[in-house]
């Protein structure tokens, strides 16, 4: 099929959907660029940890902020610049000279990246049917773990022909091109982009752009039940996306192209996850009309099968029995994703981007403390699998907190006084 005859719909999901494949591309290539830079520069464990987690400070800041800012002022023009920046940073990367200019590039990445999900949640509530937003939620993130599979073996590949700084400057300039073809599809309003279709409208929840005052305490505290559970899925995350590269490079003595196919195999089963979750969780919704199960039981039950998919890792040192664990708990992880990104759409439709900021501010937070906790214990202890045992333990957590997620009650925001009406009320 030709592009042109695509739905403005689908081609503004699949506009997100590249945004998610490069914004992981960016962030997870230094995971496997970091066995050359770390010899360059001789790199402790713990070093190379606070390389992969110094992105997630001004990302973790940024989460809120960037949310408020892509409802305030649109998801388009909060895209055009953070995807302008996490270009610039990725670029920078490759300029490297030592451990701080390497922190400072991925501070810069972090300042990036940080507002980009929650944007995308935003045009999303627009853009999404309330029944598909399980599906489009997981589609997009499965292409963001189609960008972790892809980054070891890419990586490698630059790496081998050309060198590890290269595949900082290969990376930039996909990001730069995606920033263009943004700026000329996307509209903030549905009904006004120039080949959005009747039916289309009529399928969308017609959220418009009001002047509303967030209530910023009372939906903190209704999120945060939401952003504890993201917090323990994203321990299990970073853990994932910074180490898994190595993992099987050092616990079993690989060279480096066959470790980036065992770990490109694991990221694979995550895109599985990923899709099937979001189908899986609007197909609940649609049979049940309950947001409840679709959303909250169906991530209590997935970090559950989480936790016991990576039991095995803790028994026997095995290649076999590894790869299926942690391909296994990696996929019920993803199956998450789904579910979890719809619920800020479910709970504040109108103010998606700050509800969703503050649910990805506890896998933000994760990003910073487990690849420093987990570089930490590999260099103390020498094991690659004493850090699963902490993603076991917060699964756990997160199996019970899940039902504390309530996507069934809706968030009341407060509108602020229009200016007319404000006049007329001070006269």
């Amino acid at each position: 099929m030709r592009v042109h005859r695509l739905r403005a719909t689908t081609v503004v999901l699949l506009m997100l959907c590249l945004m998610y494949f490069i914004t992981y591309l960016d962030r997870v290539n230094v995971s496997t660029a970091a066995v050359g830079f770390g010899k360059e520069f001789n790199l402790s464990k713990t070093e190379v940890g606070l390389v992969f987690s110094a992105f997630a400070y001004p990302y973790l800041v940024f989460q809120i902020i960037g949310g408020w800012v892509s409802d305030r002022f649109g998801a388009r023009r909060t895209l055009i610049w953070c995807g302008l920046l996490w270009a610039v940073a990725t670029i920078l990367t490759g300029f490297a000279g030592g451990l701080v200019s390497l922190l400072l590039a991925r501070l810069l990445l972090g300042f990036g990246e940080g507002a980009t999900f929650p944007a995308a949640t935003a045009a999303m509530s627009r853009w999404v049917a309330k029944e598909s937003r399980g599906f489009a939620q997981g589609i997009t993130h499965a292409f963001s773990r189609i960008g972790n599979a892809v980054a070891p073996a890419a990586v490698v590949w630059i790496m081998a022909a050309h060198g590890w700084r290269e595949s900082f400057y290969i990376c930039g300039a996909i990001s730069l091109a995606w920033v263009v073809g943004w700026a000329f599809v996307f509209t903030e309003d549905p009904a006004r982009h120039p080949r959005i279709t009747a039916q289309e409208l009529e399928t969308l929840a017609h959220v418009k752009k009001k002047n509303l005052k967030v209530a910023w305490g009372p939906l903190f505290m209704r999120m945060l039940p939401v952003t504890i559970v993201y917090f323990c899925y994203g321990w299990t995350l970073w853990l994932f996306l910074s180490w898994i590269p190595q993992y099987f490079l050092h616990s079993y003595d690989m060279d480096i192209k066959k470790s980036a196919l065992f770990a490109s195999s694991v990221f694979f089963a995550g895109v599985v996850g990923d899709t099937l979750g979001g189908i899986v969780s609007d197909r609940i919704l649609r049979k049940t009309g309950n947001l409840k199960k679709s959303r909250s039981y169906m991530v209590s039950i997935c970090m559950l099968l989480t936790l016991l998919s990576l039991i095995p890792l803790m028994m026997t040192h095995n290649l076999v029995v590894s790869i299926l664990s942690l391909s296994a708990g990696f996929f019920f992880a993803e199956m998450t994703i789904g579910p979890m990104w719809a619920l800020p759409m479910d709970i504040a439709p109108d103010c998606a981007g700050t509800a969703s900021g503050m649910m990805n501010t506890g896998s933000a937070l994760a990003a910073i403390l487990s690849p420093v906790v987990s570089g930490y214990l590999i260099d103390r202890t020498g094991s690659w699998e004493l850090p699963f045992v902490g993603s076991m333990i917060l699964m756990g957590i997160g199996v019970v907190l899940a039902f504390r997620m309530q996507p069934d009650s809706k968030f009341q925001h407060i509108p602020a006084m229009p200016e007319d009406a404000a006049v007329n009320h001070h006269a």
